[in-house]
């Protein structure tokens, strides 16, 4: 069985847990469809090998979206189910998040295909979302966070009751 090596990372640290929480925040609102993030969280997520944002998505799904959709995002590239705006974001993904897999780590054909679709701020916000993402992703894989185990606290009830209000409005 996988134990966590901490158990509450935000309890030890959350100034550094709201901070980022603020960035999530200022990236979702900078222009680019929710649905767009969501699966740019979980592309990242899945390349980082982050079980519970992966499970987070899962649960929580911030924007409304089809089930197909999120089990088809590992294989973007060949599937007809996203758009060319979402598979230029797809791409940008995983550009950013593999910075150390090519010599060129996002070649100017994936930006200049992303700016096709998104103008500088919702690039900028692109950006940060992924950036934001990667954080998130390296926290939970340092620290082997459980899938579902933070799911199940009082806090995850609170930040669920939260977004579903920031959504409702």
């Amino acid at each position: 069985m996988i134990e966590a090596r901490i158990k509450n990372l935000p309890a030890l640290m959350p100034e550094a847990i709201r901070q980022l929480q603020t960035l999530a925040k200022t990236a979702e609102h900078g222009g680019v469809p929710l649905r767009t993030l969501a699966l740019v969280h979980l592309r990242a997520s899945q390349i980082n090998g982050c079980s519970v944002c992966v499970d987070l998505d899962r649960r929580f799904k911030k924007a409304d979206d089809s089930e197909e959709r999120h089990f088809m995002v590992s294989a973007w590239r060949d599937t007809p189910v996203f758009t060319d705006a979402e598979r230029a974001a797809l791409a940008l993904t995983e550009a950013v998040t593999r910075l150390n897999d090519r010599e060129d780590p996002v070649p100017d054909r994936i930006w200049n295909e992303a700016a096709r679709h998104y103008n500088e701020k919702e690039l900028a916000s692109l950006v940060l979302w992924i950036s934001v993402t990667n954080v998130w992703n390296r926290l939970n894989v340092a620290t082997r966070q459980v899938a579902g185990e933070w799911a199940k606290s009082a806090e995850a009830q609170k930040w669920v009751a939260e977004e579903a209000s920031h959504v409702s409005r």
